[in-house]
């Protein structure tokens, strides 16, 4: 039993991680036995893991086939809004709560991110890992519970605003920012420019998406 629950999680993050770094696309229809071979798990567990997903609106029916699922413009703006919040009181947290062995690595994987930014793919799961340890310095255990919920979400996006001409470097000057905030322990400073980063990665966003529209 233990096994199976094992290989269970595994399949989930798989599929997950598989949609996270867009191996799989909203609007990808997901087959069990190509999961499987793919991954090199039974069926079952693939199975299993495709509806929690479907569960977590993180894939959709169409028809018979489960398809990875799409945001549409009032459900991204929805998302947006939510983590604007929840990663302002993060920041806000991790500036009262933060021990200096978190704040240092924050100062340095900001630090290491500038060679990332000609390189969004690199730079976006940077991106994450950066917001990650955020969320972990807040040492709360139920936002950071929510806010991977949210990340988890996010991958629904087909595209990073982070491949946005010069989006990378202001991207990381916000990081730097951000950092220099939690670091000073100014709570009110670090929740102000966490929202205000997701604010201005929200406008990039809406003005890429108006870009495809025209295509």
């Amino acid at each position: 039993m233990p096994q199976s629950k094992q290989s269970n999680t595994d399949a989930y993050s798989l599929i997950l991680e598989a949609i996270d770094v867009g191996v799989y696309k909203p609007g990808d229809r997901l087959v069990e036995s190509e999961l499987a071979e793919r991954f090199g798990v039974s069926r079952t567990p693939i199975r299993e893991a495709l509806q929690r997903l479907e569960t977590q609106s993180l894939l959709e029916r169409d028809g018979r086939s489960l398809i990875v699922a799409s945001l549409t413009h009032n459900q991204m703006s929805e998302l947006y809004v939510v983590r604007r919040e929840l990663e302002g009181l993060a920041a806000r947290l991790a500036a009262r709560h933060a021990t200096p062995e978190e704040i240092k690595v924050l100062q340095e994987m900001v630090a290491e991110d500038d060679a990332l930014v000609d390189d969004p793919t690199a730079l976006s799961r940077a991106n994450r890992r950066f917001h990650e340890q955020i969320h972990l310095a807040s040492h709360n255990r139920y936002l950071v519970q929510q806010l991977d919920l949210v990340h988890r979400t996010m991958a629904l996006m087909a595209t990073t605003s982070l491949a946005v001409q010069g989006r990378g470097e202001i991207a990381q000057s916000e990081h730097k920012g951000i950092v220099a905030a939690i670091a000073a322990r100014d709570e009110d400073a670090a929740d102000k420019a966490l929202k205000d980063h997701i604010s201005v990665a929200f406008m990039t966003r809406l003005k890429q998406d108006a870009v495809q529209r025209e295509k």
